[in-house]
C-alpha cells in the first residue's frame, strides 16, 4: 500500500511492514490447520506436566487433556461435522446474508443508501459509520454481517475508499464492542457470568445486568471520537494509493434517483415500517411471547433476543421484495432466489475458513490450554500486589493478550470471571470494576487477531473491492485502532475510576 503521497514516517513504515508480514502469512484457513497441529502437540506434551492449579469451573486440579490419544482423535472424529455445523457464526451469517443478498440483489440497498447519503453530510459519513457500527451490538452479532459491509459500500458510495469505510465500522461493531449507549443482551450475559465467579466468595451476592452502562454510555463518545480521527486522518490517506480491482458492478452510484426508484423506496420503508409496528404490538403485552419468563426482553433468555438473526433476514427480505415489486426490479420469484444464490457465493470462502476455525476452537476447549493460559496469567497479576489503579491496568493488558488466543467475549468471560473476580474481590476491587477493566481489553484487540471467528469474514468484505487483501493487509489496517484504543481506553478508565464517577446502576468500585 505505498504510495508518494504517503508520508514515509515511521508509523507508516511499521504498518507496511505488519502488512507485508502479514500479507506472507499461509492462507487463513490453512493458518487455523496449522493451530490445530500446534494445539494437538502442545496438549500432548503438557499433559505429561503436573500443574499445581485448580480449574475454577471444576474445583479440581487443571488437567492438559492429550488430543492425540485413541479416545480423544476418535471423538475429535465424530464430532468433526458438529462443530463445523453447530457453530455459532456459522449460521448467523449464512441466515443474515440471505435476506441481505435478496435486498442488495432488487436494488433496495443501493438506492437507500444513495437516499440517506445525499441528506448527510459529508463529513459526518465517518462518525455515522462508527456510531451505527456501536448501536449495532444491541443486536447481538448484527454488526459483523450488517454495518461492516454497508461500511464500505456507503464510502465507495461518497465517492471515498471503502476499505476506510469497512475499517471506521469495523472498529466501531468489534473494537468498540463494549462502548454502547443501548442496553444490549451482552450486559445480562456478562453481568450473570461476573455474578456467578463472585457467589465463589460471597454467595449472596447480587449485580445489576446495567452495572457498568454509564461507564460503557460514556465509552461509546471516546471511541466515535478516536475511529473518526483515525479513520479521517491515518487510514484513508494510507489507502489512497490502493487501487480497487474487485466486482463493482452491483455497487451503489451517486446520481439522482428515478422515478422507479423513489416509488420502491417509499413501498419498501412503508413495508418496513408495518414491520417495526408489527414488532412493537406484538412485543408491548406483558405477558408477551418474545419475553422470557420473567417478562424481561433484554436478556439472552428473552425469545426476541434469540430471534435478532431471524428478524434481520425478514428485515432485509420483506422491504427488498417490496422495493423490488414496485421498482418493476422483480420480474419473478426467481429473481429473489437468485438475490439469495449470488448472496451464498460470496459466502464459500467463508465457509471453508470456518470449518477449520470451528475445529482449531474445539481443539483449544478440549486441551485446556486456554484455562492453563488465563491462570498463569492471573497468578502472576496477583503475586504482584500492585495498587488497584495499576492492577486494573494489568487485567485490561491481560485480557487484551488473552483475546488474541481466545475470540468469544462470553465465553472468556465464561473462563476468566471466576479467576477474576474473585481474586480481585480478596484486593478489595468490587466485581462491577474488574467487569468493566475486562470490556475495555476485550474489546480493544478483537480488530487484529485473525482467531476472532469474524475476522475472517472482513477480509472477504475487503476482497471485494481489493481482491490482494489477506489477513496482514487488514491487520495493518486495524493496528492503529486498536493501539489507540486500548491506551485511551485504558486512560479513561483509570480516569473515571479515581474521579468516582458511578460505572452504573447498583454499581460500586470496592467490596464489600
Amino acid at each position: 500500500m505505498s504510495d508518494a503521497s504517503v508520508p514515509n514516517n515511521f508509523g507508516t513504515r511499521m504498518l507496511a511492514a505488519v502488512e507485508r508480514v502479514g500479507n506472507k502469512l499461509p492462507d487463513p484457513a490453512m493458518l487455523f490447520v496449522f493451530l490445530l497441529v500446534v494445539v494437538w502437540l502442545l496438549s500432548w506434551l503438557l499433559s505429561y506436566v503436573s500443574f499445581d492449579l485448580i480449574d475454577p469451573r471444576t474445583r479440581e486440579a487443571l488437567v492438559i487433556n492429550n488430543l492425540l490419544s485413541g479416545p480423544a482423535m476418535t471423538a475429535w472424529m465424530s464430532l468433526m461435522v458438529t462443530n463445523f455445523s453447530h457453530f455459532h457464526p456459522v449460521g448467523v451469517v449464512l441466515v443474515a446474508m440471505l435476506g441481505i443478498g435478496v435486498a442488495e440483489h432488487t436494488g433496495f440497498i443501493n438506492t437507500g443508501l444513495r437516499a440517506l447519503l445525499s441528506v448527510t453530510a459529508k463529513w459526518l459519513v465517518t462518525p455515522m459509520v462508527v456510531l451505527v457500527g456501536i448501536v449495532s451490538h444491541s443486536a447481538v452479532d448484527a454488526g459483523y454481517v450488517l454495518v461492516i459491509p454497508l461500511g464500505g459500500v456507503i464510502f465507495y458510495a461518497a465517492g471515498r475508499h471503502p476499505l476506510a469505510g469497512i475499517a471506521a465500522a469495523f472498529a466501531g461493531v468489534s473494537g468498540g464492542f463494549s462502548a454502547n449507549f443501548v442496553p444490549s443482551s451482552l450486559d445480562p450475559l456478562l453481568q450473570g457470568l461476573s455474578q456467578a465467579g463472585a457467589r465463589f466468595l460471597d454467595p449472596t451476592i447480587v449485580l445489576n445486568p446495567l452495572n457498568n452502562y454509564f461507564f460503557t454510555t460514556a465509552s461509546s463518545v471516546l471511541i466515535v471520537g478516536l475511529g473518526w480521527y483515525l479513520t479521517d486522518k491515518v487510514i484513508e490517506p494510507r489507502l489512497k494509493g490502493v487501487e480497487l480491482d474487485g466486482d463493482l458492478e452491483d455497487l451503489p452510484r451517486m446520481h439522482a434517483l428515478d422515478a422507479n426508484e423513489r416509488k420502491g423506496l417509499r413501498t419498501s420503508l412503508l413495508a418496513l415500517l408495518a414491520g417495526v409496528v408489527f414488532m412493537v404490538v406484538t412485543a408491548w403485552p406483558a405477558d408477551s411471547a418474545w419475553r422470557d419468563a420473567d417478562g424481561s426482553l433484554a436478556t439472552g433468555a428473552a425469545p426476541i433476543m434469540a430471534s435478532i438473526v431471524s428478524l434481520i433476514f425478514f428485515m432485509f427480505v420483506i422491504p427488498g421484495i417490496a422495493y423490488g415489486i414496485a421498482a418493476k426490479t422483480i420480474k419473478t420469484s426467481k429473481d429473489v432466489i437468485d438475490g439469495m444464490t449470488k448472496a451464498m457465493h460470496l459466502m464459500a470462502y467463508y465457509l471453508v475458513i470456518m470449518f477449520f476455525i470451528a475445529q482449531f476452537v474445539y481443539a483449544f476447549g478440549e486441551s485446556n490450554l486456554g484455562v492453563l493460559l488465563a491462570l498463569q496469567g492471573a497468578a502472576g497479576l496477583k503475586a504482584l500486589a500492585m495498587p488497584a489503579a495499576v492492577t486494573l491496568v494489568g487485567i485490561v493488558l491481560l485480557t487484551a493478550l488473552i483475546n488474541l488466543f481466545v475470540g468469544s467475549a462470553t465465553g472468556k468471560w465464561g473462563l476468566l470471571a471466576p479467576i477474576f473476580i474473585p481474586m480481585l474481590m480478596t484486593l478489595g476491587i468490587s466485581p462491577d470494576l474488574t467487569q468493566a477493566a475486562y470490556r475495555v481489553g476485550d474489546s480493544s484487540t478483537n480488530i487484529i487477531t485473525p482467531l476472532m471467528p469474524y475476522f475472517p469474514l472482513v477480509v472477504v468484505y475487503c476482497q471485494r473491492y481489493v481482491t490482494t487483501t489477506g489477513i496482514g493487509t487488514l491487520t495493518a489496517m486495524m493496528l492503529p485502532y486498536s493501539i489507540s484504543f486500548l491506551i485511551s481506553w485504558t486512560a479513561f478508565l483509570v480516569i473515571y475510576y479515581l474521579l468516582g464517577i458511578p460505572l452504573g446502576i447498583g454499581s460500586s468500585y470496592t467490596y464489600p
